[in-house]
C-alpha cells in the first residue's frame, strides 16, 4: 500500500454501497483500477470486472464483494416514525442511538434510531432491541411530512460512519466486510502492472454485488466469465474478542495473518498452492475450518459451470456487521502479498485435478 492507495481506500469506504445499490462505489473502484487493466466487464446488476489479458483462453478470477449491509424502509406510522427490515444481515442490537442516512430521489435524508430513555424503562423486564421495536425518527410528526422529504417504503438506509485509523495500524469503518476485498484485489492489479508481470492467463479482477443476501452477484458473473480458477477474498471473525466461543468458532485473530479456509467448496490442490506460496514467501497465515459451506462467494464460484477450482483467503476482522469493523493493516498487506504471489505460481492450463 502507498499513500495514493490509502486515499482511495478512504474514499471508497466512505461511499455507501448497500446491497442492490453498489454502482457508485463500483465507479470509484473502476476509476482506481483503470490504469492497471486492459478492459472492463459490467453486468446488469452492477458487478464490475477489470480484465488483464482478455484474449487468453485460460481464466483466473480474484474476487471480493462490493456490497455492505443496510436497511429498507418498511412501514411509516401516522406519527411519522419509520420501521425497517433488513437488507442483508444488519444487526438490530447495534442500531439504537445510531445516526442513519435514508437514500431518496431528493437526496439523503438524515435520521436517528431512537430508544426509550433509561429512566422510562421497566427495570423488572428490560426490553432488548428487536426488529419489531426499533424505529427511525427523521424529525417529523406525521406520515405526510415524512413523505414530503422523499421517504417512502423501499428507500434504502445506511449508516454514515466513516473510515479512521486506530492506534496507527488498525483500520476501522462500517462495511469493511467486504469493501476491503475490492481494495485488496485492486492492489494486486496495481502491483502486477508496476512490476511489469506478464501473466500466462487472463486475470479477472472481480468486484461482485449482492453477496450479503446470498452470493448472487458471484453466481451471475461466474456464468458470464466461465473461469477455470477462482481465488476469493472475504472476511472472517477475530475470535479473541469477548463472548465468542473458540470451541465453536475456532481461533483466528487480527494481526496474525491471512486465514486460509478448509471446506468442501475449497479445492484442496488450489488451497495447498496458497499454503505453499505463503510458506515460500514467509507470509504468516492462519487456518479455519468451515462446516458444509464457507458462506462466501467461494461457494458460488466453486459450484458453477460444472465446477471451478476455488479457494478462500479471509481477512480477520473484529466486530463484523457493526459500524466499527476493525482489521489490521499488516493483515491487509499480507493478503495482498499472498494473492499476488499465488498468481505467479499458477500456470496456464492448471486443472488442479485429483487424478493427475
Amino acid at each position: 500500500m502507498n499513500d495514493n492507495s490509502l486515499k482511495f481506500l478512504e474514499k471508497y469506504l466512505n461511499n455507501a454501497a448497500p446491497t442492490g445499490y453498489e454502482w457508485e462505489g463500483q465507479k470509484l473502484w473502476m476509476e482506481y483500477l483503470k490504469p492497471y487493466v486492459d478492459e472492463f466487464i459490467t453486468d446488469t446488476y452492477g458487478t464490475a470486472v477489470g480484465v488483464i489479458n482478455p484474449e487468453a483462453d485460460f481464466k483466473v478470477v480474484i474476487e471480493g464483494h462490493a456490497d455492505e449491509i443496510s436497511w429498507y424502509v418498511n412501514y411509516i406510522t401516522d406519527d411519522g416514525l419509520i420501521y425497517v427490515i433488513r437488507n442483508g444481515g444488519s444487526d438490530h442490537q447495534i442500531a439504537t442511538s445510531k445516526r442513519v442516512h435514508i437514500h431518496t430521489k431528493k437526496g439523503v435524508v438524515k435520521g436517528v434510531f431512537g430508544w426509550p430513555a433509561i429512566h422510562t424503562r421497566d427495570k423488572s423486564k428490560e426490553e432488548t432491541p428487536k426488529i419489531e421495536n426499533i424505529c427511525i425518527d427523521v424529525g417529523c410528526s406525521t406520515k405526510e411530512e415524512v413523505e414530503e422529504l422523499g421517504v417512502h417504503v423501499g428507500c434504502v438506509i445506511t449508516y454514515p460512519d466513516e473510515f479512521f485509523i486506530l492506534n496507527k495500524d488498525k483500520f476501522v469503518c462500517r462495511g469493511l466486510d467486504n469493501r476491503m476485498g475490492g481494495f485488496m484485489i485492486a492492489e494486486v492489479a496495481r502491483m502486477l502492472k508496476e512490476n511489469k508481470v506478464n501473466l500466462p492467463f487472463g486475470l479477472y479482477i472481480t468486484n461482485s454485488v449482492q453477496e450479503e443476501i446470498g452470493l448472487r452477484g458471484a453466481e451471475m458473473i461466474s456464468n458470464t466469465i466461465q473461469p477455470n480458477v477462482a481465488i476469493v477474498t472475504d472476511v472472517c471473525h477475530d475470535t479473541t474478542t469477548p463472548m465468542i466461543d473458540k470451541k465453536k468458532e475456532g481461533l483466528t485473530k487480527i494481526g496474525a495473518g491471512p486465514v486460509i479456509s478448509y471446506a468442501p467448496a475449497v479445492q484442496n490442490k488450489l488451497r495447498e498452492l496458497l499454503i505453499n506460496t505463503a510458506e515460500k514467501h514467509n507470509i504468516p497465515f492462519q487456518r479455519l475450518a468451515a462446516s458444509r459451506m464457507t458462506g462466501t462467494d467461494t461457494d458460488a464460484f466453486a459450484y458453477s459451470n460444472g465446477g471451478v477450482a476455488s479457494a478462500l483467503i479471509s481477512l480477520p476482522l473484529r466486530y463484523m456487521h457493526t459500524t466499527v469493523e476493525m482489521v489490521h493493516k499488516k493483515d491487509v498487506e499480507n493478503v495482498i502479498q499472498l494473492i499476488y504471489n499465488s498468481l505467479l505460481e499458477i500456470k496456464h492450463g492448471d486443472k488442479f485435478s485429483y487424478f493427475e
